[in-house]
């Protein structure tokens, strides 16, 4: 599929880890070729049956770029999550990233 935005843009090496069973950090890199005033977002969704949320608590990295999000109180289920990264900057338009991840598997 063609992807609106800036080829490069787009985060890469996107990682989530679960910790103490309720703890889920999720972590990313900035597009090589993204503006640096390149913002990110992080949205979830559990199952098809939850509604999207936004990450409540981003990691940030020296110049607050979010860089990764700590979620709180999840809950896995056996269902595949839907995570979303989008992105804004004033330059340019920034490509989105996604990926469907077996959070019982991490």
């Amino acid at each position: 599929p063609m992807f609106a935005g800036m080829n490069g843009s787009a985060i890469e090496n996107f990682t989530c880890v679960i910790y103490n069973i309720f703890l889920m950090n999720c972590t990313w890199q900035a597009g090589r070729e993204a503006p640096a005033d390149t913002q990110y977002f992080l949205y979830w969704q559990k199952s098809r049956e939850d509604n999207q949320m936004e990450c409540e608590l981003y990691i940030k990295d020296e110049n607050c770029r979010n860089m990764g999000c700590i979620f709180q109180n999840v809950s896995i289920g056996t269902e595949e999550a839907y995570f979303l990264v989008n992105g804004s900057s004033k330059d340019s338009l920034i490509q989105f990233y996604d990926e469907y991840i077996d959070l019982y598997k991490i």
